[in-house]
């Protein structure tokens, strides 16, 4: 079975080994996401961050062939569950006729202390 490695472009996914987002068959599973683009400062509250990293999957699954539609579950991040109904406000506008199973957890801390949210999806194109 194919397997297709599709990169953000990060500097970090060589050493680290790892891919923006992974297809075998049917199968995509797209990587945690932040806000953070590049050596762009991470700006916004977690609604705005939300959105944001919610555009850089849609972006990964398309180059994998899939879509949001094609989204079964979605795994959320938050550093302070306080902002769980922003989020979620964020996460409904992009999956509400979709509906993926998700999970979100708060975690003690992301790589970059500006970034209060992220995301990781599984898709499966049908």
């Amino acid at each position: 079975m194919n397997r297709q490695l599709i990169s953000s472009g990060s500097p970090w996914e060589g050493p680290v080994g790892y891919s923006r987002a992974v297809r075998v068959g049917n199968l995509v599973e797209v990587a945690g996401t932040t806000a953070q683009d590049g050596d762009t400062p991470v700006s916004g509250d977690a609604y705005s961050q939300t959105k944001r990293i919610l555009e850089k999957i849609a972006a990964a699954l398309a180059e994998a062939g899939a879509s949001l539609e094609h989204v079964v579950r979605t795994r959320i991040y938050v550093t302070d569950i306080r902002h769980w109904e922003a989020v979620g406000r964020a996460h409904g506008e992009v999956f509400h006729a979709i509906r993926p199973v998700s999970t979100m957890v708060e975690v003690s801390a992301l790589i970059d202390p500006r970034l209060q949210v992220e995301i990781e999806a599984t898709a499966i194109i049908s």
